[in-house]
């Protein structure tokens, strides 16, 4: 799972949410940054709030004392398959390297160009790798 601020960053940098059961997001407050919830009917459910705002209603007492957030509150921390999808047809390749990293080459930039990023995981390549295209488009 990538990390809360690289989930933000990549926000920041355009990356947008379609909510759908599965999906993963945290709550940037200090109590909650640390943990990750799932979106899923029978516990955490996509609604509509009073003024049609998307809202995440917990259900039961799964989530302790939390009733509701809006989804503007809530940052999503995608997962591997959606990073790559994220990237679309800049993606070019996933490689294993011999030291346990994970590359991930794409093109990016105005002129297309390949490029390269490196990093412990796979989604934390992928996370890089979509960082540096939607910041460089």
């Amino acid at each position: 799972m990538i990390d809360i601020d690289v989930a933000r960053r990549l926000r920041d940098a355009g990356l947008t949410w379609e909510p759908s059961d599965g999906d993963l997001f945290a709550v940037d407050t200090e109590l909650l940054r640390d943990d990750a919830f799932m979106l899923s009917s029978m516990v955490i459910e996509r609604g509509l709030g009073r003024h049609g705002e998307r809202i995440f209603k917990f259900n039961g007492t799964t989530e302790w004392a939390l009733d509701s957030i809006e989804q503007h509150e809530a940052i999503w921390i995608p997962r591997e398959e959606q990073l790559r999808e994220a990237l679309g047809p800049a993606f070019r390749s996933l490689e294993l390297r011999e030291d346990g990293h994970h590359t991930v080459r794409f093109r990016a930039g105005p002129d297309g160009a390949q490029q390269e990023v490196s990093a412990p995981s796979a989604e934390d390549a992928y996370a890089g790798a979509l960082l540096v295209a939607l910041t460089a488009a």
